[in-house]
């Protein structure tokens, strides 16, 4: 089973995506930000993250610097969520190291297709 950390500040959101995940046979982990992404990270192997873009604490792009200065998570899949459709912002999530971006509300097809993509690449 594929275990896969949400990092999502809003509890609605943070709770839908764990539905649609879990629905589609995932095991899921959340985190109300990046510190506390990072703190889960710790204890638990997971094969994907999901990341919001704009999180308190430690935002999505902060996230995604770190994990890509650390070894052990270079490669870890890592999708964001933005509810930005600006370019720029694509950009500068994409230069931090995301595998891919989504805007908000992402479907849940678009989002389970993108999980695919990510784990079968």
């Amino acid at each position: 089973m594929t275990r896969i950390l949400v990092a999502e500040d809003n509890r609605v959101n943070q709770r839908m995506l764990a539905y649609t995940l879990r629905k589609n046979g995932h095991d899921v982990i959340t985190a109300l930000h990046g510190l506390e992404a990072l703190e889960q990270l710790a204890t638990t192997p997971v094969d994907l993250i999901i990341a919001d873009i704009d999180m308190p604490e430690m935002d999505g792009v902060t996230l995604l610097k770190q994990l890509r200065a650390d070894d052990r998570y270079k490669s870890l899949p890592v999708i964001v969520l933005t509810a930005s459709a600006e370019d720029e912002d694509y950009d500068t999530v994409r230069a931090a190291g995301a595998d891919d971006v989504l805007t908000k509300p992402a479907s849940s097809g678009e989002l389970i297709a993108a999980i695919k993509r990510m784990l079968l690449s």
